[in-house]
């Protein structure tokens, strides 16, 4: 009896994730149906902030793609780094010879004001900062002409401070960069969406956050964040604990996944993860019932020792059809590339385990350095570069 009223649970959790499923794919399909066409009553001059670390795979792609902008505003861009001989300065020093046309600066600056180096660097490159909004949007980001008029015309709505961006998952690098992709495209924008629609979450990416400059000001500028782990979470709670409202435009930038390794994957699974954990542990413990497919395997294997086998079995089936026409709506929805569609029920899993290792421990992994987290925030005990 034991295996049964185990299975009957397994069971009940993988159902509730099936119906979980179904309905992330209705209101991913509604989300899509708000789009309009940008329409911006004004054109500030724009300036986008761009800390480098590397010359990681497609890196000039995607930066170039930030100088293809179709707005009619000026447009100044900041690259930073904090080692001079850091790879990622060859590839502005090219861009800056390719686009001469555009106002393109390199900020080189070794002095590390945080833990977090993403931030260190923010913080170098602010004094350069020339035009009304900020944009700031992390380097493995690809974006299409229309990206910023879209950012721009958001502000336009009444008591917008700031606005993010969704995102999309881009492999290029092979089967490990394909399962970074499915486990953006299949599972963390879905329950982004989810949790937007029914007004559950509260969002704010490195993705994309654009905020005016007086606004920037207003929370202290970067250095406030310096040691804070998920750096555009923290900022977008400064905004809002200040009474602005950040925008969630109906449209989605591209995130080029470059994992060439099962150790590459991991690590960065295990930190986007982590990280959201310590944001929100509530929330993220109660995204259980998001991974249905190991529930009904688990189902399906107390169900052998009881009458719940083929009831399991049936459930297991179900939640990868489901899994699949949600990958296929959101491909719909955002003009994706075909998916890795074979890769889904193995996806699945690996969401999963990196669901139930990310409550053991606290260490992240973040461009060859390894961090203790403490909440939302890393500390210099047990921090180190790789």
């Amino acid at each position: 009896m034991i295996f049964f009223w185990l299975s009957l649970a397994a069971l009940l959790v993988a159902a509730m994730g099936c119906v979980y499923l179904v309905a992330a794919t209705i209101l991913v399909s509604r989300s899509v149906r708000k789009r309009v066409q940008p329409c911006t009553k004004t054109v500030p001059g724009v300036t986008i902030l761009k800390p480098l670390h590397g010359n990681e795979p497609a890196l000039f792609e995607n930066l170039s793609s930030f100088c293809a902008q179709d707005y009619p505003g000026p447009i100044q861009i900041v690259f930073g780094v904090q080692d001079p001989t850091d790879a990622s300065i060859a590839v502005v020093r090219r861009l800056q010879n390719t686009r001469a046309e555009r106002d393109l600066d390199l900020v080189i600056e070794a002095k590390v004001n945080g833990l977090n180096r993403k931030v260190s660097s923010l913080v170098n490159m602010a004094p350069r900062i020339q035009r009304d909004v900020v944009v700031i949007a992390d380097s493995d980001i690809r974006v299409n002409p229309s990206y910023l008029s879209r950012v721009v015309a958001a502000f336009d709505q009444p008591g917008v401070s700031a606005v993010t961006c969704l995102y999309f998952g881009i492999p290029i690098t092979g089967i490990w960069s394909n399962f970074c992709a499915l486990a953006i495209n299949a599972h963390f924008l879905p329950s982004v969406v989810f949790g937007i629609e029914l007004g559950l979450a509260r969002p704010c990416f490195g993705s994309t956050l654009a905020l005016r400059r007086q606004t920037l000001e207003g929370i202290g500028g970067f250095m406030p964040f310096v040691d804070r782990l998920a750096d555009d979470y923290a900022m977008g709670e400064a905004l809002r604990a200040a009474g602005g409202m950040i925008s969630v435009p109906p449209f989605a930038v591209a995130h080029v996944c470059t994992q060439s390794s099962p150790r590459d994957l991991w690590r960065h699974e295990l930190r986007w993860a982590r990280t959201i954990k310590n944001i929100d542990p509530i929330g993220y413990a109660c995204s259980i019932v998001a991974h249905p497919l190991p529930w009904a395997l688990i189902a399906t294997l107390l169900g052998a020792f009881s009458t719940n086998l083929l009831p399991a079995f049936a459930i297991a089936i179900a939640c990868i059809i489901c899994r699949v026409v949600l990958l296929r709506q959101v491909q719909r929805a955002y003009a994706l590339p075909s998916q890795a569609y074979w890769l889904v029920p193995a996806c699945d899993l690996l969401t999963f385990v990196l669901f139930v290792v990310s409550f053991f421990g606290r260490h992240v992994s973040w461009k060859g350095y390894r961090y203790l987290t403490v909440g939302n925030w890393v500390t210099d005990r047990g921090s180190r570069a790789l």
